[in-house]
Order: structure tokens, then C-alpha cells, then sequence
């Protein structure tokens, strides 16, 4: 009897981990949103829809589903970021600049999988409550009780050539003096203010400006 009871447990365990699966690759098809059925979508919608990208298209879709499945990012995050991509992809004027933005995505989802991100704060850059129309992504990572890492992405126009397609932040800081940031890459110094949901950067440097503005933290 008591093998009997175990094994309609383990029955509907595994049927609930099915369903759990089913829902999050659904979850993540949804977010995908590249509808290759739609009579609508404009030239390089269909252009990304079409053979030549039925590869990368298949392996964004599956690693967007991992991502989904066990990647400890926030939902939330990946779904953002996944339309802010397709924004970026609409801006295509080639087959070029299309396979680099299927490279691109894959790239930034597979860092999702891959690295622990339960002791890193997203925060992307926003205006009226929105993301920004040119995406700007900052991560906080807690190395340790005393230091921090900050890496950040500003997205450019995704037709420029391949190096000026983004502007990268680096930086590290103590936790106890956080409030003031240099990026490694550029010499920008920030000052940073921190609230319970947002960040507000800040910079008296013109060059800096990319950087510069309100943060919302997707958690």
C-alpha cells in the first residue's frame, strides 16, 4: 500500500514538473514574439523569419527557454529585455546586422544561464516609467560583503559597424563608498544615488551622458 501511495506521489510530481516546463517554454515563446505567421510584420521581420535564419532563430527560441527554466535572473528581466531586443532587431536595414543581433541576444542569454545571478541587481534605464528607446542596462554584482562590480551596456544603433554598436561601463567599487563610481573604460566618474527600486546616475562630464539618468531595478 505504501509503495502504491509513493508512487502516485512521484506520479503527480513529475506531472506537475511537466506542466511547470510546458508553462515556462510556453512563457518563453510568448516573450520571443518574432511572429513569422503575421501578414503585418515589416521587411525585416520577414527577412529574420525567413530560411537563412531558421538556425539562429531555433537556438535563440532554446536558449530563451533555458533561461527560462533555470537561470535565477528575473523573469521579469529576460521578457524586458527580450522586446527591447526586437526593438533593436526592427532597426535592421541588413542580413548583416540581423544575424549580429541574433548573435548578440543568444550571447547575453547564455551569460543569464551560465553565471549566478542571485547576488546580481539589474537595472535597465528608464524614462516616464518606461525602458529608454535606446537600451541601457547596468549590473551590480556583490562580489563579496566589501566589494562590488558594476557592468553596464548602452546600446547604439544596431546598423553601425559591429565595435560601435555598444558603449561598455566597468567598474569597481567599495561597498562602503558606492555612492561614487569611475568607469574603467572611458575615466567617466558618476555619482550614484540609491533608492528602494531605482538609481539615479549622475555625471558633470559631457563625454559621460550616456550613462547618465534614472535606473529602474528589475528583481
Amino acid at each position: 500500500m505504501s509503495q502504491h501511495i509513493a508512487l502516485k506521489k512521484m506520479k503527480i510530481t513529475l506531472a506537475s514538473m511537466a506542466a511547470s516546463c510546458l508553462y515556462l517554454y510556453s512563457s518563453a515563446a510568448h516573450a520571443f514574439d518574432l511572429n513569422c505567421t503575421s501578414t503585418t510584420s515589416n521587411f525585416i521581420e520577414r527577412k529574420a523569419c525567413s530560411a537563412q535564419f531558421d538556425e539562429p532563430r531555433q537556438r535563440l527560441l532554446d536558449k530563451l527557454s533555458t533561461a527560462y527554466l533555470i537561470s535565477d535572473a528575473p523573469h521579469r528581466l529576460l521578457s524586458t529585455t527580450q522586446n527591447l531586443w526586437l526593438n533593436r532587431l526592427k532597426q535592421c536595414k541588413s542580413s548583416r546586422c540581423i544575424e549580429q543581433q541574433f548573435e548578440q541576444r543568444i550571447g547575453e542569454l547564455t551569460i543569464y544561464i551560465t553565471l549566478n545571478q542571485s547576488l546580481t541587481q539589474h537595472y535597465l534605464k528608464t524614462s516616464d516609467g518606461k525602458p529608454t528607446n535606446q537600451t541601457v542596462y547596468l549590473q551590480f554584482h556583490q562580489l563579496n560583503k566589501d566589494r562590488i562590480k558594476i557592468e553596464g551596456i548602452a546600446y547604439r544603433n544596431p546598423n553601425n559597424s559591429e565595435k560601435n554598436q555598444k558603449i561598455v561601463f566597468n567598474a569597481y567599487t567599495a561597498t562602503a563608498e558606492k555612492q561614487n563610481v569611475q568607469n574603467i573604460e572611458n575615466d567617466c566618474n558618476y555619482s550614484v544615488s540609491y533608492h528602494k527600486a531605482y538609481i539615479q546616475l549622475t555625471s558633470n562630464e559631457e563625454k559621460c551622458d550616456r550613462f547618465v539618468g534614472l535606473y529602474r531595478l528589475y528583481d
